[in-house]
């Protein structure tokens, strides 16, 4: 797919993760002094964001200098990123125990979490938000390094114990690795792989939805590769599970680092060889064939039902290329 890294996260952007430096602690600590480095700081989940417009989303990251107390505080965790394309190093923090004035926390486990949280020693348009809301408008630069930063940070979230023997790993190589002081073993971050399906019969899309979605929200469906299976299995294996349509022919056409928490998406396309579906009531909610029309009609906002995918995810970006006959 000649279009294939303009995905969001797709990278594209010139970061350089320079991953000789991640075992040199005196060139990542000139690489942390120096004036023009650059920290990107994740709470919760979410990335701190700037509006360019005080009225609408965070559009951008926001960056504070490595001097500013908030790095300060958070320097022995800090993950190295790489560098940007002036050469300028790039971390990543996150602020951990930090708990905000009236926090919302049903907002925060919302499917849809709009709320967003202002730490008091930031400036008042840095907000934290969550990555969904701002991925579109990022740059592709922007984009990798959020994607990059909240994988990264989630991981070592949920992964600070050995999985050997079970004591507490410490931060190693810059972030990019945990080392169990006991037993010596070495842990490196998880990446999850991911099928998403564009499956056709004729004009017509199979698209589904999971309980708990925005009325209306229908995407391509998706799953996890199990161990020992091919793309191709897992995409045959999934689709028949959920909706028990039969797929013939798959092929490949793009993939996207999707950092909910820590996944890898690879975009499939299928050929379904029979319609009648029968949904696996476990695994999602509904799933029905959309045709064309009524698919560029939901692009365009004016379906009386069908909501698209959220724009910056793979399926909204398969299903426009899809529309636009631009898949090859």
């Amino acid at each position: 797919m000649k279009r294939a890294e303009q995905v969001t996260f797709g990278g594209g952007g010139g970061l350089d993760r320079r991953a000789e430096l991640r075992e040199d602690p005196t060139a990542l600590h000139g690489l942390w002094t120096a004036s023009d480095t650059r920290v990107l700081l994740t709470w919760r989940g979410k990335v701190l964001g700037q509006r360019s417009d005080p009225e609408r989303r965070p559009d951008g990251l926001a960056w504070i200098i490595s001097t500013h107390a908030l790095a300060e505080q958070h320097r022995e965790a800090a993950l190295f990123l790489g560098t940007g394309p002036d050469g300028a190093a790039l971390f990543a923090c996150d602020l951990g125990a930090w708990q905000p004035d009236a926090l919302d926390e049903m907002a925060l486990a919302s499917f849809a979490d709009v709320s967003e949280q202002q730490h008091p020693d930031l400036p008042a348009g840095d907000v934290f938000c969550e990555l969904r809301l701002m991925m579109a408008r990022l740059t592709p630069l922007e984009a990798e390094l959020a994607a990059t930063a909240k994988a990264l940070l989630s991981w070592h979230q949920s992964h600070q114990f050995c999985a050997q023997c079970g004591s507490r790993s410490a931060v190693s190589q810059a972030g990019w690795q945990r080392k169990c002081p006991d037993c010596k073993a070495l842990h490196f971050p998880r990446t999850d792989p991911v099928v998403i399906m564009l499956i056709t019969h004729g004009d017509d899309v199979l698209m589904g939805r999971s309980p708990g979605w925005p009325e209306g929200m229908y995407s391509l469906l998706a799953g996890f590769v199990e161990p020992g299976e091919t793309l191709e299995a897992a995409v045959r294996r999934e689709v028949f599970e959920e909706t028990g349509v039969k797929v013939a022919e798959v092929g490949y056409l793009s993939s996207q680092p999707w950092p909910f928490p820590m996944s890898l998406m690879f975009g499939c396309s299928g050929k379904a060889s029979s319609r009648e579906i029968t949904i696996d009531p476990k695994e999602i909610e509904d799933a029905i064939w959309v045709s064309r029309q009524d698919m560029m009609a939901a692009f365009a906002g004016e379906h009386p039902v069908l909501q698209p995918a959220r724009k910056g995810a793979i399926a909204h970006f398969l299903l426009e290329n899809w529309l636009a006959d631009t898949l090859d």
